[in-house]
């Protein structure tokens, strides 16, 4: 009963200083948001309802009321950059640079922030000397991932590599599929200038880090052939299916080409129809025509896709039926074909396409690298179509 006493004497206590605490929270609040400049509010309103360049004008009116407030400077140099306004950007992210009475933490925010929009104007030497004043300090991890992108878009991949080795942990293991493509690079330029001891190190060193690396493996056949091996080429290539077969029309055309050196022209042949029956692709079927029609005749090139046909039922498919067809018909039968395939091709080139698995972005040509995103093995060698009808 005492307890329950006390509890019963205490609860008026506990409400008068709840009620007080809450009242002085309110006077602050309200204190605060009228030395707030009007024009402020209003810009905060027309971000809410999206109207951006009545944000603006709001916001440039509150920083002439008050020139010190520098959270303004920031909100207003933002707006700016996405709305590629980047010379203005560029202005406000200086001054503040610039200015004396701000606080370390509020500098080095300048300071990046300018880098975003050196960046975001193309002026990568700009942007990477910023970023590098950063490094070591409080905002590093940012100024690494802005410098990966620097030194990708110049193609600097042995920076790129050099700046990966640096993130933290964490953060590393989620470039591996960048850093090898880094190194496949690398090796590409290296095999292209015969320095072919230079390629096979960057090959090691992206499958090491990537036993995945599709590309790593088409690489490493290439410079088996360069180095007159191309059993082992073969074999590099064969590897491709337990990788990723979506990949495996990238290496058919190599593949046909050791075997064609081999004088084995038959058993690549049949490799290629055993990949394409247990993975389906228009690309593969592609280069599997084209080999099947020099070798074995219109007859069987159109027998191959008529089969394929059938299992995937594909536009693409059926105007390489036709163009299959066109060849071995009679010629009073051409016509009528030949006005059927090219209604059909008006239909295909929407559908023939590549298309990024991250952003959407459509091209004619394979890419290893998105040039809309930048993401790395986003756009794999498969048509829209493709996508389309896949479950």
């Amino acid at each position: 009963m005492e307890i329950e006493f006390w509890w019963l004497l205490a609860l008026p206590l506990f409400f008068a200083l709840g009620w007080l605490a809450a009242r002085i929270d309110i006077r602050q609040v309200v204190h605060e948001s009228r030395a707030l400049p009007r024009s402020y509010l209003n810009g905060l309103n027309f971000l809410l309802n999206e109207q951006q360049d009545k944000a603006i004008d709001a916001f440039i009116e509150a920083v002439k009321i008050d020139p010190q407030t520098v959270e303004l400077h920031f909100a207003l140099g933002s707006l700016f950059r996405r709305r590629g306004e980047t010379d203005r950007a560029i202005r406000m992210h200086q001054n503040l640079v610039d200015r004396e009475d701000l606080s370390q933490e509020q500098r080095l925010q300048a300071l990046a922030e300018l880098g975003q929009d050196y960046l975001k104007a193309g002026l990568l030497d700009r942007a990477e000397a910023v970023f590098l004043k950063l490094r070591d300090s409080h905002p590093n991890e940012v100024a690494l991932r802005y410098l990966l992108e620097i030194y990708q878009q110049e193609k600097d991949w042995a920076k790129a590599i050099e700046i990966a080795k640096e993130l933290p942990d964490h953060e590393s293991v989620l470039w591996r599929k960048e850093v090898a493509n880094f190194h496949c690079e690398l090796a590409t330029s290296a095999l292209a200038s015969s320095r072919l001891d230079e390629a096979r190190r960057h090959i090691e060193e992206a499958m090491r880090i990537n036993r995945g690396c599709v590309r790593a493996s088409l690489i490493l056949g290439d410079l088996l052939v360069a180095e007159g091996r191309h059993e082992d080429a073969i074999e590099a290539w064969k590897r491709v299916e337990s990788q990723d077969p979506v990949y495996l029309s990238l290496a058919a055309e190599r593949i046909m080409d050791a075997h064609r050196h081999l004088g084995r022209i038959e058993q690549g042949q049949t490799l290629l129809r055993s990949w394409l029956e247990r993975h389906s692709s228009l690309d593969l079927l592609d280069e599997v025509f084209h080999w099947e029609l020099e070798k074995d005749g219109a007859r069987a090139a159109y027998d191959l896709v008529r089969e394929e046909l059938r299992r995937n039922p594909t536009l693409l498919g059926l105007d390489k039926l036709l163009e299959a067809a066109l060849l071995k018909a009679p010629a009073e039968q051409r016509g009528d074909i030949e006005l059927i395939k090219q209604l059909i091709h008006g239909h295909t080139r929407r559908v023939a396409r590549y298309r990024c698995a991250a952003c959407g972005f459509k091209a004619r040509q394979f890419h290893w690298r998105c040039p809309a995103c930048g993401g790395w093995e986003t756009y794999p060698p498969r048509r829209t179509e493709e996508y389309d009808l896949a479950p």
